[in-house]
């Protein structure tokens, strides 16, 4: 969204390889203070939204030098938000997006590799429980905070932990504030509330993710065919739409509002068998510049508000703001921030680095060979959380060349001064970024729709 390689903490460590640390400390904060300010609260306001989603990284509130201290610090921008939104009547989600040890296998849990290690370590699982409750004890008051996401797009493969460990975490929330309402995710990624059992814990809303493929895949068509990259394969003779595959169903799928609504049910399968409210934390479409592909996008988009509305469904769209990537609001294609990056950004895009609208079709003499040999090696392979093709592009473009990306992403900084630092960052600001109108246009509608349960 912002446009670095990899993985969060290795993109701050490249920085702070170049600006040193005091001046990587300023590099970052100076984004932050930028990114979200009384502007950007009052549009959302606006824009008729009731609640923000706020993604927290660990990192600002605890040091792994230092476990199961906090940093009083690394609350600023977040105590800042919530008051922001708060005087424009606006409430805030807290959502835990990065855990220590990586509670999934990707980049957006600040993991730089493909093994969630939260779920088999308790000193991490111990961590979270401490951070949790001292969040809680901060917020139990705060009547502007709706609730608590204690574990965003958990992934345990053993599917063992996730569910008694979730009860432990509501438990000790519970015990410093017995009042705000706490979603819990399903396991993999999202989607399996299996994990669960029958009975819902009291207070608590399950939120499921819904991601359309047609919205991120390379050359997918809405309605049309979209070949499906997140999946997870069954031997056992069970098939879910668009979820488990039988090892003969092809992943390329054809999908129209019919097929959106059958794949939104059975995600919300859970909340109707449990009467909890049904609760879509995310869900977005890749925009690309082409206009036909962008214009069936955003026809996915109407499609999916108008299920949810049809529903009572409540949601959360992801993100707010990017670089032109699937944001209502986007960095201006000019600005100081995009001008620097860019050598990095056309290098990501030939490489395939990002998962989220990268494409192979340059390094198709790597992928190829590889996804073949697979084939022909490992056919009954089915890794954990979606399959071998999965795998292979987290391994090789989206950790291997992303990592190899990082040193030349921190020299774009070298020898710059505050001064330069602090205009860099303004590029986020909301004055400076340019709305991607259709889309606000449809979010303002789907906000405008009667009261959801």
């Amino acid at each position: 969204m912002t446009g670095f390689p990899a993985y969060e903490q290795g993109m701050r460590d490249a920085v702070r390889d170049v600006l040193g640390a005091e001046r990587a400390h300023f590099f970052h904060d100076r984004f932050l203070e930028h990114f979200f300010t009384a502007d950007d609260a009052r549009f959302i306001g606006e824009l008729g939204c009731t609640v923000v989603r706020i993604p927290v990284n660990y990192r600002h509130l605890e040091d792994d030098q230092r476990p199961f201290e906090i940093v009083e610090s690394g609350f600023h921008h977040l105590d800042r938000a919530i008051d922001l939104l708060a005087r424009n009547g606006v409430r805030t989600i807290i959502d835990l997006h990065a855990l220590p040890g990586w509670q999934n296998q990707d980049w957006h849990s600040d993991n730089p590799t493909h093994v969630a290690q939260f779920w088999r370590h308790p000193h991490f699982q111990d961590r979270v429980v401490h951070l949790w409750r001292q969040i809680a004890a901060r917020y139990r008051d705060e009547p502007w905070v709706a609730a608590y996401n204690p574990v965003n797009e958990p992934a345990d493969p053993s599917g063992e932990v996730v569910g008694p460990y979730s009860r432990r975490l509501v438990e000790a929330i519970r015990d410093v504030d017995p009042r705000h309402i706490v979603i819990l995710e399903g396991n993999r990624y999202s989607n399996d509330f299996d994990v669960y059992g029958d009975e819902p814990l009291p207070n608590v809303v399950y939120s499921h993710h819904d991601y359309a493929p047609p919205g991120y895949v390379p050359d997918g068509r809405y309605p049309g065919t979209a070949h499906l990259t997140h999946v997870w394969e069954s031997p056992d003779g069970v098939s879910y739409q668009h979820g488990i595959l039988l090892p003969e169903e092809s992943r390329d799928q054809y999908f129209d509002a019919d097929v959106l609504e059958r794949t939104f049910l059975k995600r919300s399968e859970y909340m109707h068998r449990t009467g909890t409210p049904v609760y879509v934390g995310e869900f977005n479409v890749v925009f690309t510049g082409d206009p036909e592909t962008d214009r069936m996008r955003l026809h996915l988009l109407a499609d999916q508000f108008e299920i949810y509305t049809r529903h009572r469904a409540n949601w959360a769209f992801w993100p707010y703001k990017d670089i032109g990537v699937a944001a209502p609001l986007t960095v201006d294609p000019d600005s100081p921030w995009l001008r620097r990056v860019r050598p990095v950004l056309e290098k990501k895009a030939r490489l395939g680095v990002d998962l989220w609208g990268g494409r192979h079709d340059q390094i198709q003499d790597v992928m190829r060979p590889l996804t073949e040999l697979f084939a022909r090696e490992f056919p009954d392979y089915l890794p954990f959380p979606f399959g071998s093709e999965f795998l292979i592009g987290r391994l090789v473009p989206q950790i291997l060349f992303a990592e190899a990306l990082l040193p030349e992403f921190g020299e774009l900084f070298r020898g710059m001064d505050e001064e330069e630092i602090d205009n860099l960052m303004t590029s986020f600001r909301f004055d400076r970024c340019r709305p991607r109108q259709p889309l606000v246009d449809l979010l303002r509608r789907a906000c405008a729709q009667p009261t959801r349960a």
